[in-house]
């Protein structure tokens, strides 16, 4: 590329070149130079006094004489004034300027360099400023508005001033950092610099340092490192840390960081593979962030580093040595150093210098020294007492001397196998780790709740069954003109009610039993508008939209209208709370959305994985949740309504549900505006050997032919339970034989099979006291393999199934009524 050039403009001499020649004192350029030139001007001055004498002795007057001698004085300084500007013998005028020198001197591949005139001409351009900005002066240069006001500017005070520079402008096309310098014979020329700004991706760096090499190393030295992002998920970790958290081969990336962990009561961590059986860790956090740039105020908002250290193991061994400690840990951006025995420092890499305040490279002799004075012991006492006590780790609160006002927590461990005891040293923020304590409790927490849930809901349902079954039994001997009728239709309806309840606590816990067909959601929608309708009320619309080619999903239709209810419920008490319940009302909307890949992968949920999706959108109009409470509204009974007008079990139910369907259910909301909740069922695509399945024509399905009656063996531990369930299918003509658990039903069995008898069908709880209904069954197998066995449990079949891996297996959820284990029972026997 050639240079641009302007006519008429000059090249810029150097500092010192005055008048363009050699001549630096001043003299004037003419011919005869040096001894000549004041010889011949020695005869003239001569010939003018000769000539002064003779006139003044012809004339007799000296004034006269005088005169004429100035006269000639006056000519010879008009001629040494008007010989300045006659060159010089040998010299030739000036050339035109020869800009392929400067453009060849300014030609550089990382900076773009430009040269204007006194009259903001473009003079001369090295290549990259005209592919960065084309053929236009500064400050008209493709930039955004207020870096081309900046720049002029400076292009005003560098005529003004000699020099200026602008930290960063930018364009669509990247950053620069402009710096403008006046230069040239006469100062009429400004050098343009424009430097680019590379901005380091240090997330990638460090994911890249921890899953490399540096990751390999640490590993060696028992130290696991994982980068997690602000969502909380992993975005690279060493080996270390996949083993010991997933097992050999667990591919970590991507994971709930705080899913590998749990903490005991003591709020000790613990890897969650390894339980409390396993060392107890400790974390070392820090945020990935420039250290020199400006920090997000939210530590939350920022992707951190985290170590895991055991809490009572060194961190390398024999092998390890400072100058491999140093090497590894000084690239880290986080704050560390090591001291020796006696507490002075053996190094400290700059990050930790940095987060100390202290500017200097080289630390000072004794971590004590970045403290104030007040505490100064402690944290002496510190150090010398994890050198030379066992290997463990701890935390010590400082306040530095940069910044006194703001304490700090300092961690400290103890180092073995470098020859003699030593401590690491590290200075984190403190509030990150509280968070993912708090995030590992809540986790835990939640576990367990679910778990008891699951347990209570369990133990709840026996209770229900045989209540509900004794107020069937009693309803067959009143009519409705009794006395008693209502009474034991209360006892039943409130029955009931308290069953609902256990399938929300079963939701919450995804331990309900889910019978899952393909389904199109507008299907769902429609079938339960008109309830949603009565149940809304006159004065809020209720307005349903549906997407075209919506994907089909797989869900439970009737669990799915129980969602639907939910979330129309807490939509309509919270259009019409507070007073709120006016002319207007509010709007329901219900929508379905075909969302696809690519839509999922635009959105960049670390969440959501990329695949297709039908959405479910349930939008309110009411007064929306407050941003302090919208993380705990899926929690069990917690509840944003005003004392006893909620159980809290609403949204986790609806949680339950739809994690247990495979979806996935997020929340959004503004207060005074509403909330919107979305759900996203995975789209549904058939596998050949269901294609298959369905295929097959009706009549292919076995029957067995049954007239009625038949031998049933029960096994059941509660004793209510197992009398119910009796005597509901002895009204039914069964013959009926009882066990209470497994061991005793296979004693019945063996009893009735040595007199010449039989059994057509087993009743069977599933959890039981000594052997369980699997065994049991498992066992009935080996002697009857055709024998049909029909499980009655409140916990999910879908959980049975995948736990129980036995054919002509059969279903009855807890609780039941007198009527449904009949009909189950009588399906059984018909093959159905």
């Amino acid at each position: 590329m050639l240079p641009v050039m302007v006519k008429g403009a000059s090249v810029p001499a150097a500092a010192g070149d005055i008048d363009g020649g050699n001549n630096l004192s001043g003299a004037p350029h003419a011919a005869g130079k040096g001894p000549a030139w004041r010889r011949d001007a020695a005869w003239v001055a001569a010939a003018a006094l000769a000539g002064a004498a003779l006139l003044w002795l012809l004339a007799g007057d000296a004034v006269l004489a005088a005169t004429y001698l100035l006269g000639i004085a006056a000519l010879a300084l008009v001629a040494r004034v008007l010989l300045r500007f006659v060159p010089a013998r040998g010299e030739t005028a000036p050339a035109a300027p020869d800009w392929s020198v400067t453009f060849a001197a300014i030609e550089r591949p990382d900076e773009a360099l430009a040269i204007l005139d006194r009259a903001g001409r473009l003079a001369c351009a090295n290549s990259r400023f005209a592919e960065w900005f084309g053929h236009v002066a500064p400050p008209r240069l493709p930039l955004d508005a207020p870096a081309v006001e900046a720049l002029d500017g400076a292009v005003r005070a560098a005529w003004r001033d000699g020099r200026a520079q602008i930290g960063e402008v930018t364009s669509a096309k990247g950053r620069w950092r402009a710096e403008l310098l006046r230069a040239g014979r006469g100062q009429d020329h400004l050098v343009c610099r424009f430097i680019p700004l590379e901005q380091a991706d240090l997330v990638a760096d460090m994911a890249g340092h921890v899953a490399g090499k540096l990751g390999r190393a640490l590993a060696r030295e028992g130290i696991q490192a994982a980068v997690v992002m602000p969502d909380g998920l992993v975005r690279a970790a060493n080996r270390a840390f996949a083993t010991r958290a997933g097992g050999e081969g667990a591919q970590v990336g991507g994971s709930d960081f705080v899913s590998w962990f749990r903490a005991d009561d003591a709020e000790r961590i613990f890897y969650a593979r390894e339980g409390a059986r396993g060392t107890p860790v400790r974390f070392v956090h820090v945020p990935i962030a420039d250290p020199d740039g400006v920090a997000s105020t939210d530590p939350a908002r920022v992707p951190s580093l985290f170590l895991i250290i055991d809490n009572d193991g060194a961190l390398g061994d024999a092998r390890a040595g400072l100058p491999q400690i140093e090497a590894l840990l000084s690239r880290l951006p986080l704050g560390l150093a090591m001291t020796d025995r006696d507490g002075r420092f053996l190094f400290a890499n700059r990050a930790f210098l940095r987060a100390a305040g202290h500017d200097d490279t080289v630390p000072p002799p004794y971590p004590s020294d970045l403290v104030i004075r007040e505490d100064k012991g402690a944290l002496a006492d510190a150090v010398r007492r994890y050198t030379q006590g066992a290997p463990t780790a701890g935390d010590v609160a400082v306040r530095l001397r940069a910044s006194p006002e703001e304490p700090v927590s300092l961690s400290l461990a103890g180092v073995r196998g470098m020859g003699e005891g030593a401590v690491l040293l590290s200075l984190k923020d403190s509030t990150e780790e509280a968070r993912l304590k708090r995030e590992i409790a809540q986790a835990t927490k939640m576990q367990a709740v679910g778990q008891l849930a699951g347990g209570v809901a369990h133990d709840f349902n026996n209770v229900l069954t045989a209540i509900i079954g004794y107020c069937d039994l009693i309803l067959m001997r009143h009519t409705p003109g009794d006395s008693d009728y209502d009474d034991i239709q209360q006892i039943k309806a409130n029955s009931n009610r308290a069953a609902s309840l256990t399938r929300q606590l079963l939701a919450f816990s995804r331990q309900q039993t889910l019978r899952p067909e393909v389904l199109q959601l507008p299907d769902v929608v429609a079938e339960v508008s008109t309830l949603l309708k009565r149940l809304l009320g006159e004065k809020i619309q209720l307005d349903v939209t549906h997407d075209r080619d919506l994907g089909l999903v797989r869900a439970d239709p009737v669990q799915l209208e129980q969602v639907l209810l939910n979330l129309a419920v807490n939509a309509r008490d919270a259009m019409t709370a507070n007073g709120a319940d006016t002319k207007t009302g509010g709007t329901l909307r219900i929508a379905t959305r075909r969302v696809s890949a690519n839509d999922v992968r635009a959105m960049k949920s670390e969440i959501l994985p990329v695949a297709d999706y039908t959405a479910l959108v349930v939008e309110d109009t009411g007064h929306g949740i407050k941003p302090s409470q919208i993380g705990k509204i899926f929690e069990p009974f917690f509840t944003t309504k005003e004392k006893g007008k909620g159980t809290g079990l609403g949204l986790s139910t609806v949680y339950g549900i739809v994690k247990q369907s495979g979806g996935f259910i997020f929340a959004d909301s503004e207060v005074g505006k509403g909330t919107r909740f979305t759900i996203y069922l995975p789209v549904h695509v058939p596998d050949p050997a269901e294609v298959a399945e369905a295929a097959k024509p009706k009549a292919e399905t076995r029957r067995t032919q049954w007239t009625g009656g038949g031998r049933v063996l029960l096994v059941e531990d509660e004793d209510t339970v197992r009398a119910v369930a009796e005597r509901a299918l002895v009204r039914q003509g069964y013959e009926v034989t009882t066990a209470a658990d497994g061991e005793d039903g296979l004693e019945a069995l063996s009893r009735i099979m040595a007199v010449g008898g039989d059994i057509d069908l087993v009743v069977s709880d599933v959890v039981m006291p000594s052997m369980d209904g699997p065994a049991m069954a498992r066992e009935i197998r080996r002697v009857k393999p055709d024998l049909p066995v029909l499980f009655m449990s409140g916990y999910a079949e879908e959980q049975l199934r995948r736990e129980i891996d036995i054919p002509n297996m059969h279903f009855l959820a807890k609780p039941f009524s007198v009527a449904q284990i009949v009909a189950a029972v009588e399906q059984v026997l018909r093959g159905e």
